[in-house]
C-alpha cells in the first residue's frame, strides 16, 4: 500500500479486516506500507493495536525515508533495518552482468560514470543505462552518458578553470565564446564549474576523486599542483556570488562574462613595502616596471609609509599606556578580564593578516597587529585585541566595507562563514559615566587630533547643533 495516497483511517481499517484471512499459498501474508510516515495520526492509532498483537501468519513491513516522523509508539513495536547506499563497485558488477546478458558494449569508464551518477541506487543506475539505449545504439561510451544527463564536456569546464588559475584572460574569453556557440545554459554550466573546483579541492586534500577517468584525473592533478587550497576556496566563494547575481539579473551572459574575466585579472597583491622595494630595484637598474618611475616617486612613497608607521605606533602606544589605578578600578579590570570569552585559537590567523597586507589593506593590517582569532562556538569567532581596542580602531574595523573584508578572510581561515566579535583583552577601563565623564572625552579628542596632525591631511570640522 502506498501511504502517500492511501493515508486515511479507512485504508487502515480495510487492512485490519483482511489480516484475519489465512494465506492460500505462502506461509505468511506480508503487508508492505511504503512511505509510512505519510499516514495520518488517526491512521497510525488505528494500526497500533494490530502492530502490537499481529496474527501469527501476518508480517508488516513499514518502509520510509524519514523515520524521525514516525510516532514513538510505532517505532517501539518494530525492528529497524537501515538500508545503506550500494557501493560503486557492486553497482558496476551488476551493470556488467546486465550488459553481458543484453549484448550491450559499454566501456569501463562509462560504467564507472553511471555508478557515480546513481549515488548508490541500483535502480537509478539501471534507469540511466536504459536511457542510453533509447536510440537503438548498443555501443555506450562516456561522452554519450554525459550528453544524456546534461554534463558539459570536460574540456570546456577544464579550460575555464585552468584560465582562472593561470590568470589567462585571452584564453578564458575564447573558452566563453566556445561555450556560447555550443548554446549551453550558463547557470547549469556555472554550477558545473563550481563542482569542478570543489573536486579539485577534494583531490588536493585527499588525493581521491570519482567520476573522472585517468586522463582527466591527470589534468586535475596538474591544476591542483599549481594552486593553493585558499585560492580554490576563494574561487568557489566568488563563483557562488556570481551564481546569486545571475539569478536576479536579466543580462546573465554579460554578468557571467565580466565576473569570470575579473577572476582572471591579477590583483595588486603587493603591499607598500614590497612595492617600494621593487620600485627601488627598477630605478637602480634603469628599467621601467609597468609605470613611469622616478627617484622622487620612490621617496614620496617612503615618506608616506613612514607617516603611516608613525601613526600606527602612536595608536599602539596610546592604547598600551599604563595608568595609575585605584583598588576599585583594579577589581573592575579583573572582572572584565574574567568575562573574556574562552575558546580555541585559530592557527591560520597570521596567514589572513598577511593576505590583507598583500592586498594593500594596510590600515586593516596595521590595526589587527598583535591580535588573535579565537573560536567561541560553531558560528562565532572573536578577534582578541591584546593591546587594547580604542574608539578609533573600533570605528575603523566596524565600517561595512572593512567588516566585509574581515568576514571573507575569517570564512577562508575557518572554512565556513562566521560571525565576528571584536574583543578588548587589555583590561582597559570602561568610561566612567559619573561627573568625570568629560575628561576621557577631552583626552580622546586630543588623541584624534594628534593622529590627524601626523597624517598631514586637511580636515574640515562641521559641528552639528
Amino acid at each position: 500500500m502506498d501511504a502517500a495516497s492511501n493515508n486515511s483511517v479507512e485504508d487502515i481499517r480495510d487492512i485490519k479486516e483482511k489480516v484475519n484471512f489465512l494465506p492460500t499459498l505462502a506461509k505468511y501474508r506480508v503487508y508492505i506500507i511504503d512511505e509510512v510516515h505519510m499516514l495520518s495520526t488517526g491512521a497510525f492509532n488505528a494500526l497500533l493495536k494490530t502492530l502490537e498483537e499481529p496474527p501469527e501468519h501476518v508480517k508488516f513491513i513499514l518502509a520510509t525515508t524519514e523515520p524521525q516522523k514516525l510516532l514513538a509508539t510505532i517505532l517501539s513495536r518494530c525492528q529497524r533495518f537501515d538500508f545503506k547506499k550500494i557501493s560503486n563497485e557492486d553497482i558496476v558488477k551488476r551493470l556488467k552482468i546486465v550488459c553481458g546478458e543484453s549484448n550491450i558494449k559499454i566501456t569501463d569508464e562509462a560504467l564507472g560514470l553511471i555508478a557515480s551518477l546513481s549515488e548508490g541506487a541500483a535502480r537509478d543506475a539501471l534507469s540511466i543505462l536504459e536511457r542510453c539505449l533509447q536510440d537503438g545504439d548498443t555501443d555506450i561510451d562516456e561522452d554519450k552518458i554525459k550528453d544524456l544527463v546534461g554534463i558539459p564536456k570536460f574540456i570546456y569546464v577544464y579550460n575555464i578553470v585552468k584560465s582562472i588559475i593561470d590568470k589567462d584572460v585571452e584564453q578564458v574569453i575564447k573558452s566563453i565564446n566556445d561555450i556560447l556557440e555550443e548554446g549551453k545554459e550558463l547557470e547549469n554550466f556555472l554550477w558545473e564549474i563550481i563542482k569542478f573546483v570543489k573536486d579539485i579541492l577534494i583531490y588536493k586534500v585527499s588525493s581521491k576523486i570519482d567520476v573522472y577517468n585517468k586522463e582527466e584525473q591527470k589534468k586535475i592533478s596538474q591544476i591542483a599542483g599549481n594552486t593553493s587550497k585558499e585560492e580554490l576556496i576563494n574561487i568557489i566563494y566568488k563563483l557562488s556570488e556570481l551564481e546569486n547575481k545571475m539569478k536576479i539579473s536579466s543580462q546573465k551572459t554579460i554578468i557571467f562574462e565580466t565576473e569570470i574575466i575579473k577572476l582572471c585579472i591579477k590583483s595588486d597583491t603587493l603591499g607598500l613595502e614590497d612595492r617600494i622595494s621593487n620600485l627601488e630595484k627598477a630605478v637602480s637598474s634603469g628599467s621601467v616596471v609597468n609605470e613611469n618611475i622616478s627617484v622622487k616617486k620612490v621617496e614620496e612613497l617612503k615618506s608616506n609609509t613612514n607617516l603611516q608607521k608613525e601613526n600606527i605606533n602612536s595608536q599602539i602606544k596610546e592604547t598600551t599606556k599604563q595608568q595609575v589605578e585605584s583598588p576599585k578600578e583594579k577589581s573592575i579590570q579583573k572582572k572584565e578580564e574574567a568575562n573574556l570569552s574562552r575558546g580555541e585559537k585559530v592557527g591560520n590567523w597570521e596567514n589572513a593578516l598577511n593576505n590583507l597586507k598583500s592586498q594593500g589593506k594596510v590600515m586593516l593590517y596595521a590595526n589587527l597587529i598583535n591580535t588573535e582569532l579565537v573560536e567561541i562556538n560553531d558560528m562565532t569567532v572573536a578577534i582578541r585585541f591584546n593591546n587594547g581596542l580604542n574608539t578609533f580602531r573600533k570605528d575603523l574595523l566596524q565600517k561595512p566595507e572593512n567588516m566585509n573584508v574581515l568576514t571573507k578572510e575569517v570564512a577562508m581561515v575557518c572554512g565556513k562563514p562566521m560571525q565576528i566579535k571584536l574583543e578588548d583583552a587589555s583590561g582597559a577601563k570602561k568610561e566612567n559615566t559619573s561627573k568625570t565623564a568629560l575628561k576621557p572625552k577631552i583626552e580622546e579628542k586630543k588623541n584624534e587630533d594628534d593622529i590627524l596632525d601626523s597624517l598631514d591631511i586637511p580636515i574640515n570640522y562641521i559641528e552639528e547643533e
